[in-house]
């Protein structure tokens, strides 16, 4: 026999109440509903579940078994409405995010700080890795969503442009004379190169814009991180590309100088991707909508 969920509301509620018109007020239904529900229950379990007195009606000793699961039954429903309620308010819940380093940064940060002050229960991981590895993540269901160096395509997410990113050629002090007129990508050759490691999407965009123009970017050192890169290039290790929105104090106290390149790298976006098809939770979706 199926139970039904209803059934044990109406024993709870005769249980507690002790009356079968109690609980038919309390239910909003009548009386004989309540009887015949219940002798659906006892029925199904193959044993009385009440008695009746002079006062109502009074538990068995299966009765008062039942009742101590069927309590903890509805206390454990009772506090799995109050936490989604809670994650729907924003009071509870989790949001897992997949973001580089540069990303989180220069990015993601003082969103992050804005949205914790406001809703501090809400519990934010981050997982640091390229963009590559950061779709990977999303499509095992290990993060909520991506934050992304464009361009990126896979047909297992969507994608929505964020933030504009130019990237420009920059170099230490030592390198100022270079900015007095256009450099050529051609000259690029000359002088020892920085770049990123292989593997992430800004080394494969800057090597596909260099290849477009018929040349290949040999660098000298290879780093980890656009920090390191920032780092080497003030210190006169030679040039490197950076996106322009990373290094605006150091552009403006002369740490780094920018070679007006010629031509032009593309400019790029930053993207923020979901899964297709999955829903998000309500956490999530209020950070989102916190991005530009």
């Amino acid at each position: 026999m199926e139970f039904n969920m209803e059934w044990y509301r109406v024993f709870y509620w005769t249980a507690k109440l002790g009356s079968l018109t109690k609980a038919a007020e309390k239910l909003h239904i009548t009386q004989p509903a309540i009887s015949h529900t219940l002798k659906q229950l006892e029925s199904g379990l193959g044993g009385q579940l009440f008695f009746r007195t002079a006062r109502g009606v009074t538990l068995t000793a299966e009765g008062e078994l039942l009742l101590q699961h069927v309590e903890q039954a509805f206390k454990a429903i009772d506090s799995g409405e109050k936490k989604i309620a809670e994650m729907h308010n924003l009071e509870y819940g989790e949001i897992n995010i997949g973001a580089s380093d540069s990303l989180c940064k220069h990015y993601l940060l003082p969103y992050l700080e804005s949205f914790h002050m406001q809703y501090p229960g809400i519990r934010v991981r981050v997982t640091n890795r390229t963009t590559p590895e950061t779709i990977s993540l999303l499509k095992e269901g290990r993060i909520d969503f991506g934050i992304l160096n464009l361009p990126a395509a896979d047909k297992s997410i969507e994608i929505r442009k964020s933030s504009p990113l130019q990237d420009c050629l920059v170099g230490g002090p030592a390198y100022a004379s270079l900015a007095q007129s256009p450099f050529e990508l051609t000259s690029l050759q000359q002088y020892p190169l920085l770049l990123l490691e292989p593997g992430g999407s800004t080394r494969a965009y800057l090597d596909h814009y260099a290849a477009a123009h018929h040349i290949r970017l040999t660098p000298e050192f290879e780093l980890g991180s656009l920090d390191l890169l920032v780092q080497f290039a003030q210190r006169g290790f030679g040039l490197t590309f950076i996106v322009r929105e990373y290094v605006k104090e150091e552009l403006a106290d002369g740490r780094l100088i920018e070679i007006p390149l010629t031509p032009r790298i593309p400019e790029r976006s930053i993207g923020i991707a979901t899964l297709k098809g999955v829903p998000l939770s309500a956490a999530s979706k209020s950070f989102l909508q916190c991005l530009p």
